[in-house]
């Protein structure tokens, strides 16, 4: 059968095949072990493996894979069962294909050119079958299976399932592996051993493709600090791709809430499929190529030639089409791309059938061929459709045949732009830094001659939003872009350009909205405002002030999840530079939100993932460098500002610009290139630094010498954002043109699509990372106040953690969920709510304190929560199981007395553990509330027993109760029990007496005293485990309607003192270390109620 192209990575594999014919661009290949001679040793352990597996994992015997002349790169493209089978498909290449190849003058074209008519065989082989993609009784088999062999909850959503082989050690176990919404699980069944593996997407560290010596590649899972390494030989890409969209998924919704965005196909926990993480999967890569809004997705891909007027061929591409956009990449992306919004298209016709041609008219007088086509009609339907076309405009038809007739015309019609809305303000580089038209200096003459050449590409290219992009536009931008249209690109390259046109009229209402307001984040804006480029004209005024000030507070208004960060300052400032007010707010939209994303928030997650990529790129590119420093962890500190600021912060502005060109452009990439390219140059000077702060100031004198021998900005500009410059004056000035361009010579192979995939993988360790700092800085508070040991507090921290989340694993309104901030202390980032403390309080304290009683769990549950909110946080939850574990006898019942007093009478105090954090709303944290709490701490006395109050004669009865459930199953179960009887008996007569003194003439006397006989009889031993309890309920309902009465808490431990059972039973050493083995193993099993 035909197979989807996928490269095929030889360098450590054995060889396990052999050819059976060739020719220039194609190998069949056997596997060893099956047809002649059978393969020696080889083959004998290659049929044996294949044996094993079952009939979804077993490899076919025959295959073929394509190459391209003078590269070793290889495809494989089919593969068959027998021999008859392969030879048909050899046969098809040949008559079909190997014709055709013959033409193609690239070895990339014929590469593009197979995979696309392999694709299209897949696809039709896929209509003529109609086979479904999942076959449901299978499925329903597998589930089956899944929830017996784990016994996780019935919520648990199986997403797909796998054959492989997990290795443990150098032995690969066969078995199932299962990929649910939460968990990663395996299970295998050999000779009598099980092995079972249950592993949460929340705890992967790492998660990546890896190669070895045995199998060309494996899956490498790195999850609380153990190597799992799952190998297949069928479906391993899309494994990867499902297991790599559930776990972003998991760390999305439960680490980084606030830029969590639902995605239709991922917003119930309880709904997520294999085919909606894949269509999630496509619409990011879609998304990320074109610069498009978050909205837009793709639909519909299309394979085609596209007519290249500037180039004179026809380039073979997809098209792409979203609801709002059609856009267009030829087969590597690198070529061409462009990007037609729907909302310029004027037209669409079908010149000629023969050839399914399809062509795009947009204003600006431009028409774009696309050619074979295979579903052309459909494609121009769904054109017309979004476009709101009812038939087929003239205008459309006369503008083809006019350029089929004058084809010399079609680069002037291209290149003549739209009038676009003009705002009400200017860029500031305008306003105060005008052009003198007259007086050009040779600055000057050469920034009219980039201007130019930009003009003749727009002639050729087009200009505005349906520009081709070319490998000549990234020549020109990388020269640098002239200063007159360098908002205008900025725009463009961004995508800014497409959101703004979306949303007219928006930026004036926020700013209306927003002006006025009082927020923190105003509040560090106007700190800010006049540390942005002090130095330029435009800053020393109210106009630029002014601007600023209304752009930030804007931003901050539309999206309150990140509201303002520092640097975010900087990077506007350049902005409104060259850009317009209005444009200047859609240009942070872009970087905050789709080009940087998780940059600029509290933790600064994206900037940190990019820092550990650029460390990954440093070890693969300079090894010199890493051989002379092991700890890359200097680069990733002195390079964070690098990212935060794309080196405005650093470089001078005229430099800086630069590299803003090529961001906009090339985005994340550009940044990583240019950071290789400066540590590449000072790599002499590094390698010979004997420490870190010597290493900076060789960074900070090269940054402070680069230069841009081209900028028109008068010399009051120039220079002025960095200092030192008298003692830089003497090392050799760097060009920042010939900087980007060594960047891109050097490093500018490095694909985008590989720079997300590095993201991705490295994602998953920075928040674990984060995720393990905040647990050292918590158990480092805890542990000064309870006497856990520290493997002790780990544990409970794993299992405190893992509660939290299996309160959020099926349900996306979880109140924990809702509550969960990153950005709090970090004693309150992770707390359970009254179920979820229920289900772990029960299976970890000592006694059985609260089972079957669903009103302790409650009473527990409060009196911890001291604020009131509904929560307890990690360091309260401890300081209870402390008390029971490890605390005096006194502090022990002085838990369980409180206990059972009202809301009333102990929420004021603070015996227990230190109050919460504080907040004055959500997620507004009250600073002077954190203050007085630490004050008070500081000054909180002792809790004496005197402050407790008394308790009356209900809750006695309760108390009571708790204390004989406490003793079920003990050893010394019945002395305990009397030992309590005898208790209760002697402090009523305490009490009674007590009355007497003070009542001597009471005619109520008779009564408890006839009720203290009652409670003397069930302490005999012929009584059950509840006769005391039902005796001291039915004698305190009399007594209620007659006496009330009372105890303080000294008297009650003063009377258990007295009685040595029942002291040595609270002074008996509990083993926490068993309770904790066990609550891991219960803990999933436990039922959590909503």
């Amino acid at each position: 059968m035909w197979l989807k192209p996928e490269e095929i990575l030889l360098k450590n594999a054995l060889k396990l095949w052999v050819a059976e014919k060739g020719n220039e661009y194609f190998v069949l290949q056997r596997r060893r072990g099956y047809g002649e001679g059978g393969g020696g040793l080889t083959g004998l352990l290659v049929g044996t493996l294949d044996t094993m597996m079952d009939s979804t994992s077993k490899v076919a015997p025959f295959r073929i894979l394509h190459q391209t002349p003078d590269s070793q790169i290889y495809w494989s493209i089919a593969c068959g069962g027998t021999k008859e089978e392969i030879n048909q498909h050899w046969e098809w290449l040949e008559k079909n294909i190997m014709r055709t190849l013959s033409v193609f003058d690239s070895s990339d074209d014929i590469t593009s050119f197979v995979q696309g008519k392999i694709r299209g065989l897949i696809a039709e082989e896929g209509k003529v079958s109609g086979v479904q993609e999942d076959d449901p009784e299978k499925f329903r088999e597998a589930l089956l299976r899944f929830e017996k062999w784990f016994d996780l909850p019935q919520k648990e959503k199986l997403v797909t399932y796998y054959s492989c082989s997990y290795w443990r050690g150098r032995v690969p176990c066969q078995g199932w592996l299962y990929l649910s919404t939460n968990f990663l699980s395996f299970y295998s069944y050999l000779l009598g051993s099980e092995v079972k593996l249950v592993v949460s997407w929340n705890e992967i560290w790492r998660l990546e493709k890896t190669s070895n010596v045995i199998l060309t590649e494996s899956i490498h899972v790195l999850a609380n600090g153990e190597d799992h390494y799952f190998s297949m030989f069928l479906h391993l890409s899309e494994t990867f791709l499902i297991m790599e969209q559930l776990a972003d998924y998991s760390i999305k919704r439960l680490f980084d809430k606030e830029t969590f965005q639902e995605e239709p196909s991922l917003s119930d926990p309880l709904q997520i499929t294999k085919r909606g993480l894949e269509t999630n999967a496509r619409n990011e890569q879609f998304r990320a190529f074109f610069r498009l809004p978050k909205e837009e997705n793709l639909l519909e891909v299309y394979e085609s030639f596209l007519w290249v007027p500037f180039s004179h061929f026809n380039t073979l591409g997809k098209i792409c089409l979203s609801e709002s956009y059609l856009c267009f990449a030829s087969q590597d992306g690198s070529q061409c791309h462009v990007i037609i919004p729907m909302r310029e298209v004027i037209g669409v016709e079908k010149p000629d059938r023969s050839s399914r041609a399809l062509t795009v008219c947009v204003r600006g007088k431009r028409a774009l061929r696309f050619s074979e086509v295979r579903d052309f009609e459909r494609l121009g339907n769904a054109i017309r459709r979004r476009c709101g076309m009812t038939g087929i405009r003239g205008e459309c038809q006369n503008l083809i045949n006019h350029f089929e007739d004058n084809p010399e015309e079609v680069a002037m019609m291209v290149g003549q732009k739209e009038s676009s809305k003009t705002v009400s303000n200017e860029a500031l580089m305008t306003v105060f830094h005008p052009q003198d038209a007259e007086n050009l200096d040779p600055k000057m003459l050469k920034e009219k001659m980039k201007e130019q050449s930009w003009n003749i590409h727009f002639s050729e290219y087009g200009r505005g939003t349906s520009m081709f992009c070319t490998k000549k536009t990234r020549d020109l931008i990388v020269r640098g872009v002239p200063e007159a249209l360098r908002g205008e690109l900025w725009m463009l390259f961004s995508g800014a350009v497409n959101d703004m046109a979306a949303n007219p009229g928006y930026y004036s209402e926020i700013v209306d909205k927003s002006l006025g307001t009082s927020t923190l984040a105003t509040d560090e804006i106007e700190r800010d405002l006049h540390r942005s480029l002090p130095e330029h004209p435009a800053f020393q005024s109210d106009t630029g002030i002014s601007a600023l000030r209304r752009v930030l507070t804007a931003y901050a208004y539309r999206n309150p999840k990140i509201g303002y960060c520092q640097a975010m300052n900087i990077l506007t400032s350049v902005l409104l530079l060259y850009a317009k007010e209005e444009e200047a707010f859609w240009l942070l939209v872009a970087v905050c939100e789709r080009m940087l994303p998780d940059y600029f928030n509290r933790r600064i997650i994206g900037a940190l993932v990019d820092q550990a990529v650029f460390e990954e790129l440093i070890r693969m590119h300079l090894t010199q460098l890493t051989e002379h420093m092991t700890d890359l962890t200097f680069f990733s500190s002195v390079s964070l500002s690098w990212f935060l600021t794309l080196f405005i912060s650093v470089l001078p502005i005229e430099s800086a610009v630069n590299v803003v060109d090529c961001f906009f452009y090339d985005g994340i990439k550009a940044i990583l290139q240019l950071g290789l390219a400066v540590l590449d140059y000072n790599m002499e000077g590094l390698i010979s630094s004997h420490d870190d702060a010597e290493a900076v100031t060789i960074l900070s004198k090269f940054f402070d010498n680069v230069t841009n021998k081209d900028s028109p900005l008068p010399q009051t500009v120039q220079q002025n954002s960095v200092g030192n410059n008298d003692k830089a004056s003497s090392l050799s000035k760097v060009d920042i043109s010939d900087l980007i361009k060594e960047a891109y010579e050097k490093y500018g192979d490095m694909k985008s699509e590989e720079v997300e995939r590095m993201r991705k993988r490295n994602k998953l360790y920075v928040i674990q990372t984060l995720e393990d700092t905040t647990k050292q800085n918590v158990l480092r508070v805890v542990s000064q106040e309870v006497k856990f040991s520290v493997p002790q507090l780990d544990n409970l921290y794993a299992l405190f953690k893992r509660q939290h989340f299996l309160s959020c694993y099926w349900t996306m309104n979880s109140p924990v969920l809702l509550h969960h901030d990153p950005s709090l202390a970090y004693l309150e980032q992770y707390q359970l709510g009254f179920h979820q403390f229920r289900v772990l309080f029960s299976l970890l304290e000592p006694w059985s304190l609260c089972s079957g009683n669903d009103a302790l769990f409650l009473w527990a549950f409060r009196l911890l929560d001291e604020n009131q909110d509904g929560l307890v946080n990690f360091k309260e939850f401890c300081c209870a199981l402390d008390i029971l574990y490890s605390g005096t006898f006194t502090n022990k019942l002085k838990f369980l007395f409180k206990l059972h007093l009202p809301p009333d009478d102990h929420c004021t105090h603070d015996h227990l553990c230190l109050k919460t954090a504080l907040s004055t709303g959500k997620g507004k944290v009250d600073l002077q509330a954190y203050l007085k709490q630490w004050q008070d701490e500081i000054l909180k006395k002792e809790e004496s027993i005197k402050d407790l109050p008394r308790i009356n004669q209900a809750q006695f009865i309760q108390f009571s109760k708790t204390l004989y459930n406490l003793f079920h199953g003990d050893p010394e179960e019945e002395s305990l029990y009397r030992a309590v009887a005898r208790v209760t008996s002697l402090l009523l007569r305490m009490e009674e007496v007590g009355r007497r003194l003070q009542e001597p003439t009471s005619p109520t006397q008779a009564a408890p005293e006839g009720a203290l006989l009652n409670r003397e009889a069930c302490s005999t031993p012929e009584r059950s485990s509840d006769t005391p309890c039902a005796t001291i309920t039915l004698e305190a309902g009399s007594i209620l309607q007659e006496v009330e009465w009372s105890f303080a808490f000294e008297q009650i431990l003063a009377s258990l003192l007295n009685e040595p059972v029942l002291v040595r039973f609270f002074e008996r050493p509990v083993d926490i270390q068993a309770r904790l083995d066990h609550a891991k193993g219960a803990q999933l099993k436990a039922k959590t109620n909503k």
